[in-house]
């Protein structure tokens, strides 16, 4: 039986009308039985560690029998636990009580009666009027997301009308531009509305590079110098935010507030090569190349499909724009395709499969007189660094 069958009959159920009596201290291996008519045991507790409540995102490991032993549905055979928000009649209303006696990694037993299980109906395995048996294991928690209280505390106001507060000081070194953030948030509007949140549904945090645009201004300002731990509200105007056109679900001139948590920060290793003695040849493009690291590898043709790992810097200031670094990933494209720019384009075809290189691409061959705002500035030269990872010969197929 599939764990759906948990999660997906009680929908649209009201959770109001039965009774639920928690005892005052619950003790390990002693069962309780609440006003509703729910058993249950406790095994484990983890008193330090969080205690489910309504609107948290759970996941949990269980194995369900009944009366007589017989076991009809189970988690650990699929190795991954039933995840869902409590307190959204998502599952059977014994699980739903029984849940909220327990913190992250809490294990317990639930005897759960047929009015707060599948009842009369006959469920498959589960026979009618059946009390159902359920050992379960609380793996995680995640809390619901609430607005940050920042009632006595400073505003710190920086430039073009950006302002944050700090709620709770982080540990260690402070995060810089190009740092690779790990964030928890939640977006409201002025009005206290929520509109959006790592937390809902069980999000894992958000990533990003500062300094990347991958995120809004006032996040990519707003952000520098957290620490590990640290909590901010960052209070965004629109004009740093999604301007004068806004994007759903953000309306036009939207400002906005974001409480944000720095759950950690890594710096991403670029390698680095030496180009003292290094010839740089130039074609007739104009495009430039040095061969930092040669081998004898073979040459890649149009059509060919070529892997690559690359770093992107603008030459004005040498500052990286992008990296297949960045995603832990490398970049696979047909050549001749124009699937990338010009100067990549041309330039693969002067390379051996093993080699890197550096190629120095003129803005005719780049992103041309206009650039790409915010990231690419207007006839902006590129510097890219390439290691021909792969090359699969042949024609793709059409």
């Amino acid at each position: 039986m599939k764990y759906l069958m948990i999660l997906s009959l009680f929908m649209g159920i009201s959770l109001g009308n039965f009774a639920q009596t928690a005892p005052k201290k619950i003790k390990r291996n002693r069962e309780y039985t609440t006003q509703s008519g729910l058993k249950f045991k406790l095994f484990a507790i983890h008193k330090k560690e969080p205690k489910a409540d309504s609107n948290d995102f759970v996941s949990v490991n269980y194995v369900g029998k009944l009366a007589d032993g017989t076991v009809f549905d189970e988690s650990y055979s699929r190795k991954i636990p039933i995840s869902f928000k409590l307190g959204q009649s998502r599952v059977i209303k014994g699980w739903e009580e029984g849940l909220k006696y327990l913190h992250q990694g809490d294990s317990a037993l639930l005897i759960i009666p047929p009015e707060l299980g599948y009842g009369a109906r006959n469920m498959g395995n589960i026979p009618a009027n059946s009390t159902l048996y359920f050992t379960v294991k609380m793996e995680q928690i995640k809390k619901a997301s609430k607005p940050f209280d920042v009632k006595g505390l400073d505003t710190v106001k920086l430039a073009d009308g950006l302002e944050y507060i700090r709620v709770a000081k982080g540990k260690g070194k402070k995060m810089e531009e190009g740092d690779k953030a790990f964030v928890q948030y939640t977006g409201y509007f002025t009005d206290g509305r929520k509109f959006d949140s790592s937390h809902d549904n069980g999000r894992s945090a958000f990533d990003f590079i500062i300094g990347r645009h991958r995120v809004i201004q006032g996040w990519e300002k707003g952000v520098i110098g957290m620490k590990k731990g640290e909590k901010r509200r960052l209070l965004i105007p629109y004009k740093l935010a999604y301007g004068e056109n806004g994007r759903s679900p953000i309306p036009p001139k939207a400002d906005l507030i974001f409480d944000i948590e720095l759950e950690k920060f890594e710096k991403i290793n670029y390698p680095h090569y030496k180009l003292d003695g290094k010839d740089t040849i130039t074609l007739p493009s104009g495009l430039k190349y040095i061969v930092i690291d040669s081998t004898n590898g073979i040459r890649p043709l149009p059509y060919d499909t070529v892997t690559i790992q690359y770093v992107a810097r603008l030459q004005k200031d040498n500052k990286i724009f992008d990296s297949s670094y960045d995603r832990g990933d490398s970049l696979q494209f047909v050549i001749a395709a124009q699937r990338v720019i010009k100067g990549l384009d041309y330039g693969i075809m002067h390379m051996r499969k093993g080699e890197t290189v550096r190629f120095i691409i003129p803005y005719q061959l780049g992103y041309g007189e206009k650039g790409r705002e915010p990231i690419i500035p207007a006839k902006a030269t590129l510097i890219f660094d390439v290691y021909l990872q792969n090359i699969s010969k042949g024609k793709p197929k059409l």
